[in-house]
């Protein structure tokens, strides 16, 4: 566990959706600024998503087995990680920032530390494995100081 200094950069991702920030505080409570969000774009993924996976029809009476999730969905995730990272290393390689925090979902952490270049992952201070991206800046305050001192 790390204190957070200012100008440390916290990236809240999924597999749809990246939020860019900086901490501006100088104590021990982080105090998140919104540099940029960044978003897949739905037309860009084909087939339009549905709400929830589909069901098909078992061979016995009123039952039905779940269908798993679509691969293209599951791709345009890892896509959406790896352009992520891309962005990470560019601004990371300018010195746009020289400590970073990840808080994404176990699979979008994954794939972020396996695309980050080792300079980036050098900035690392913290990771945290929760998906976060819709919830508020307080709240994923509150979530980043319980994990640092």
């Amino acid at each position: 566990m790390v204190k957070l200094v200012p100008g440390t950069w916290v990236v809240i991702a999924d597999g749809e959706k990246a939020l860019f920030t900086e901490n501006t505080a100088s104590g021990w409570e982080p105090k998140l600024k919104v540099l940029s969000v960044e978003q897949q774009d739905p037309d860009a993924v084909q087939p339009r998503p549905t709400d929830r996976p589909g069901r098909r029809a078992d061979g016995g009476p009123n039952q039905k087995s779940a269908v798993e999730e679509d691969t293209w969905r599951t791709h345009a995730r890892a896509l959406f990680a790896q352009d992520l990272a891309d962005l990470l290393n560019r601004e990371g390689h300018k010195g746009a920032f020289s400590h970073l925090v990840l808080i994404a979902s176990p699979q979008v952490l994954g794939l972020l530390r396996r695309n980050l270049h080792e300079t980036v992952q050098a900035k690392i201070v913290a990771e945290i494995d929760k998906t976060l991206t819709n919830h508020p800046l307080k709240k994923i305050e509150k979530v980043l100081a319980d994990h640092t001192p």
